[in-house]
């Protein structure tokens, strides 16, 4: 539940774009970001890495769309966050600190952490949620670039690689505690 809880900033960014453009969308999901800070803080629990990165995504570009110049179009903010979400996965696993590791903690008891084996597979799952907002900037570029292509491609290949990482996500460590990883 905690991971899925750590993408509500981006789905709320999703439903407030939808309704009330980039600027409330992207508000939206600086508040939720900022909530969820403050839920781990009041509650003595460390932040986690997608939450302090989605903050910094949302909140940085809410300020620039708000005080700078940017006229966006809807696909371009899309392309923007998901992009910027890849580069949040992207660094935490080049920092060595997947991101799915610190949820995964919450779950496992301590002496499974340095087990090479827990590491391997937030690894893996995090290379599966990297794999699925590559095809999500993927699509946001066919969606940008290329208006020939019907905007449901796009719109399907975002879903397709959502709901094939939280399916992945649920599987992979069952599979790696039978001992087949």
């Amino acid at each position: 539940m905690g991971i899925l809880l750590a993408f509500a900033p981006f789905i709320a960014f999703a439903v407030i774009d939808r309704f009330f453009g980039a600027t409330a969308g992207l508000s939206a999901g600086a508040l939720v970001s900022a909530a969820l800070l403050v839920r781990d803080f009041a509650s003595a629990r460390a932040p986690k890495i997608l939450e302090i990165g989605t903050f910094v995504l949302f909140a940085g570009m809410a300020l620039f769309v708000l005080f700078g110049d940017a006229r966006w179009s809807v696909v371009g903010v899309r392309l923007r966050v998901d992009a910027g979400l890849l580069a949040i996965v992207l660094v935490s696993m080049a920092a060595r600190q997947p991101f799915t590791l610190q949820y995964a903690r919450e779950r496992v008891d301590r002496e499974l952490w340095s087990h090479p084996a827990f590491l391997r597979t937030n690894y893996v799952i995090t290379g599966a949620w990297a794999l699925a907002f590559g095809v999500m900037v993927v699509a946001d570029l066919v969606m940008l670039y290329l208006p020939q292509v019907p905007i449901q491609v796009g719109i399907l290949a975002t879903v397709a690689a959502l709901v094939g990482a939280v399916k992945f996500t649920s599987w992979y460590p069952q599979r790696s505690v039978a001992g087949k990883a």
